[in-house]
C-alpha cells in the first residue's frame, strides 16, 4: 500500500489514462517506423491517427484523475474575515453590474 498512497483517489482514471498513452506512443512509434503493407496497401497512417486519438483520449483520464485528487476548499472558519470581505465585494460588483443592465433591458414605464 505504500506505493500507491500518493494516488489516493481516481486510480481507475489514472490506470485509464497511462494505458490509452502506452497504446498510443506503440500505436504512434510502429506506424512511424515500421512498413506495414498487406496486398500493396499501406496501413501505417491509420496506426498515427488512432495513436493520436488514444492520447487525446488519455487526457481526459489525465483531466479525471487531477481534479479527483483536487483536495477541498477551506471552510469558512480557515478563511476567518476575509471570506466576508470577499463575499460583500462580489455582491456589490454584481449589483452595478445587473442594475447597469436592467435598465437597458426595460423601459421606465414597465418599472413598478
Amino acid at each position: 500500500m505504500g506505493l500507491c498512497d500518493d494516488l489516493s483517489h481516481c486510480k481507475m482514471a489514472l490506470v485509464f489514462a497511462v494505458l490509452m498513452d502506452l497504446l498510443g506512443g506503440v500505436s504512434l512509434m510502429v506506424g512511424v517506423f515500421a512498413s506495414l503493407k498487406l496486398n500493396g496497401d499501406e496501413y501505417g497512417d491509420i496506426l498515427i491517427y488512432s495513436g493520436i486519438l488514444f492520447i487525446v483520449a488519455s487526457l481526459a483520464g489525465w483531466v479525471l484523475w487531477y481534479s479527483g485528487n483536487i483536495e477541498g476548499l477551506p471552510t469558512k472558519k480557515e478563511v476567518g474575515h476575509l471570506n466576508s470581505t470577499v463575499d460583500w465585494l462580489a455582491r456589490r460588483v454584481s449589483q452595478k453590474f445587473f442594475s447597469h443592465r436592467r435598465g437597458k433591458y426595460y423601459s421606465k414605464s414597465s418599472r413598478v
